[in-house]
């Protein structure tokens, strides 16, 4: 190929897309190596890698570390529950949806430190988590808990709230009152690599803090989902006031 840089990328890019969705190249399937490719178009692998950049950001094809380049399999979109968990309880009992937990105890710091209102240094109860269809990333969770209030054996493989944690859910007893805080923004460069997403694509990022009777914040939850993978519901209950039934 000769011509510019940019209308090399984008003409590789084109054909490709062609490719996908015609159907010659089949979701799940393999691209060849950056390399085979860049020979194939006659170009830098730096310009082959601009192009896969390009399909990268609209959904059609994700890079795995490696293994490589692959067409994105059509994926169903789940279900934010709003104030409860990531999946309702249809998606939740699906065999395809799998979520991963680490555990660990670490030191309250900066914005940490805002969210659960507790001095620099308290210990937290931490559970990183990653929701899966087959490979493919749905969302990310990050989950603190005061240590004090995490029950017993929380850190636990074996510990029961692990199944709660897997739902992204809110661990412990029910709090007194959920808020949410949610946004549309593009992935930090963390949140594009573990959700194999482009940088110009976008996440829904929902801020969840947890709070008891007494005001006291019981947990604060991170959650980031792929846009184009995810539904939020939010379900709002009308008080009846009482004054008026009995009048």
């Amino acid at each position: 190929m000769t011509g510019s840089v940019p209308s090399l990328r984008h003409a590789i890019a084109d054909d490709l897309r062609s490719q996908i969705m015609t159907g010659r190249i089949q979701p799940g399937e393999r691209l060849l190596s950056e390399a085979g490719l860049a020979d194939r178009y006659k170009v830098s692998t730096a310009t082959l890698r601009g192009a896969l950049a390009v399909l990268q950001g609209e959904g059609l094809v994700e890079k795995i570390h490696g293994k490589g380049n692959f067409v994105r399999r059509p994926l169903r979109k789940i279900f934010y529950v709003g104030g409860w968990g990531t999946l309702d309880p249809w998606t939740a009992a699906e065999p395809a949806l799998s979520v991963t937990v680490r555990t660990a105890t670490v030191r309250a710091h900066g914005h940490l430190t805002t969210l659960l209102k507790v001095p620099t240094g308290s210990p937290l109860a931490e559970f990183s988590c990653v929701s899966l269809e087959g490979e493919s990333p749905h969302g990310l969770a990050r989950i603190y808990v005061p240590r004090d209030l995490a029950p017993a054996g929380v850190l636990d493989d074996a510990s029961s709230c692990r199944e709660t944690v897997t739902r992204f859910a809110v661990t412990g007893p029910p709090p007194a009152a959920v808020r949410e805080t949610v946004c549309a923004r593009p992935p930090t460069p963390d949140e594009a690599s573990a959700l194999r997403i482009g940088s110009t694509g976008a996440v829904l990022a929902i801020t969840r803090i947890a709070t008891d009777s007494a005001g006291r914040v019981v947990e604060a939850a991170l959650l980031v989902f792929s846009g184009d993978r995810v539904d939020a519901v939010f379900t709002t209950h009308h008080v009846i006031d009482e004054r008026q039934t009995q009048g």
